[in-house]
């Protein structure tokens, strides 16, 4: 394997998919054995299930948060976070929601769908959250619920962080993509659009790809195991 210098790079992304939270623990929800072979998103992961039965999303939510709080952020986590500490120029920008960038001391990051330990009130805005069982469900404020700040299905992207990201993405001279099938929009567009601006793309996954062809270096192995002998000094 072929180890990066990242004092070499000005702007470095890394781009976390869910197979990077899989590897703490955390279940997938598309593919192969995801949740969504045992749920129905339509009843526990859209705006119009949360207004019919908001307690029932809750609820199902909050098995989300005892699982990711179960779960510990591996070594590929804290490589990303000792990298970031040391080169002012790392950011994440990750598709996942439960927060194991930030457990691991991730600080500059973009959550493309939102976080599991924020919840929103629709007159009072949003807040962090970090009980894992959801005992606050309605805003002290005004008593409205609580949902949690989230991208569901149905739901628009938020507009201010697609666009931190984008930049990030455009500005970066290294992108590592971990652990995502690259087949949401608009994060599947993100390492064409930096390797179409010039940056060197890394490809981080056990399996294969729809786009591995775009990459200039593939990995194929774990990003616990990987990161460590990646960046190894």
């Amino acid at each position: 394997m072929e180890k990066i210098d990242l004092q070499t790079f000005h702007h470095i992304v890394f781009f976390t998919g869910a197979g990077m939270s899989a590897e703490s623990g955390v279940a997938t929800f598309r593919g192969a054995g995801g949740r969504w072979k045992e749920y129905n998103w339509q009843e526990v992961a859209c705006q119009r299930a949360f207004d019919r039965d908001p307690e029932r999303v809750l609820d199902f939510h909050r098995l989300r948060r005892r699982e990711a709080i179960g779960c510990e952020p591996h070594a590929g986590h804290k490589v990303i976070a000792g990298l970031e500490a040391a080169h002012p120029g790392v950011t994440v920008v990750t598709q996942n929601i439960d927060g194991m960038h930030q457990r691991a001391g991730t600080k500059k990051i973009f959550e493309l769908h939102g976080s599991l330990w924020r919840v929103r009130c629709p007159q009072h805005g949003v807040w962090e959250d970090r009980d894992p069982e959801f005992a606050t469900r309605r805003c002290p404020h005004c008593g409205s619920w609580l949902r949690p700040d989230i991208i569901w299905f149905e739901d628009m992207l938020d507009d201010k962080v697609v666009a931190g990201a984008t930049r990030a993405i455009l500005a970066c001279d290294l992108l590592i993509s971990i652990g995502t099938s690259a087949v949401v929009w608009p994060a599947a567009g993100y390492p064409e659009l930096a390797r179409q601006n010039g940056a060197f793309c890394v490809e981080i996954n056990p399996e294969p790809t729809e786009i591995s062809g775009l990459y200039q270096q593939v990995i194929r192995g774990k990003a616990g195991e990987v990161l460590p002998e990646l960046f190894e000094k």
